[in-house]
């Protein structure tokens, strides 16, 4: 796809970590970034830096999302480029012994659904809605209208202990990809999803030094944690790149996930 200062982007979880290096590389390339983030005081930040839009969105709620698309489409017109790196979940293991009760206790099916709606709805929401914009822009070289890339995990597949939410909800995000690329096929809007490996996100970089160093360790190579800008060239390649539809592409250093 072309990408100059007339194409337009919206970049989820844009205020930090992955989002925001993507929001960054984008604008660095000329495009038009609109950031949607419930992280007011950062998303703006962030924005003012790239000479984006910031867009306070609640990727969970369907009114929030509307309205930021709405927001982002009157400053930069129609989005080319949506890249979906926000989320939110919970963590648990599906039994677990509760001290306190002295028994095995139940991860909570409300639990469950929180991290449903917060990673895989809420991808398919964003994706959507993307697509419904795009669907009415004037297609380009081979008839292509946009780019979707959704964020889903190496848990996606490699899903440890204690990642029954996050691991399941991100490899449905994976089994978005083909079908929505295939729905959008005769739209000319392509989907990919990228799958992460361990990356120096500021909630990562939180943990304990010996954490991280472990965490650095188990990469096959290179043994360090995947640093933002690296998703983000990714994400501008997958834009770029035309014939990139359907992928699932996994940016990990090699690793493959032991179980704990």
């Amino acid at each position: 796809m072309r990408i100059d200062s007339i194409t337009a982007a919206v970049v989820t979880g844009g205020a930090s970590g992955l989002g925001q290096a993507t929001a960054e590389a984008l604008a660095a390339a000329g495009v038009k970034v609109a950031i949607f983030d419930v992280n007011a005081e950062n998303g703006e930040a962030v924005a003012a830096a790239i000479g984006g839009l910031f867009c306070q969105v609640d990727i969970t709620d369907e009114a929030s999302v509307i309205a930021g698309f709405a927001k982002a489409r009157a400053a930069h017109g129609q989005e080319r480029i949506t890249v979906h790196c926000a989320m939110t979940s919970r963590r648990g293991k599906t039994l677990a012994f509760d001290k306190e009760a002295g028994k095995l206790k139940r991860l909570s099916t409300e639990d469950y659904l929180y991290g449903v709606q917060g990673i895989l709805v809420a991808s398919y929401r964003i994706a959507s809605l993307s697509a419904e914009g795009m669907a009415g822009l004037e297609p380009l070289e081979d008839g292509e209208r946009g780019c979707i890339t959704l964020t889903a995990s190496v848990a996606a597949q490699d899903g440890q202990i204690g990642q029954i939410i996050y691991g399941s909800a991100k490899a449905g995000v994976n089994g978005l990809v083909l079908p929505m690329a295939r729905d959008l096929s005769d739209l000319g809007i392509r989907v990919n999803a990228i799958m992460p490996g361990i990356f120096a996100t500021p909630l990562m970089l939180g943990a304990k030094p010996q954490v991280l160093d472990s965490l650095a360790a188990s990469v096959p190579f290179p043994k360090r944690l995947g640093k933002p800008e690296e998703f983000a060239s990714l994400a501008l390649e997958l834009a770029r790149n035309s014939y990139f539809n359907g992928q699932c592409i996994r940016l990990d250093g090699a690793i493959r996930m032991a179980p704990r």
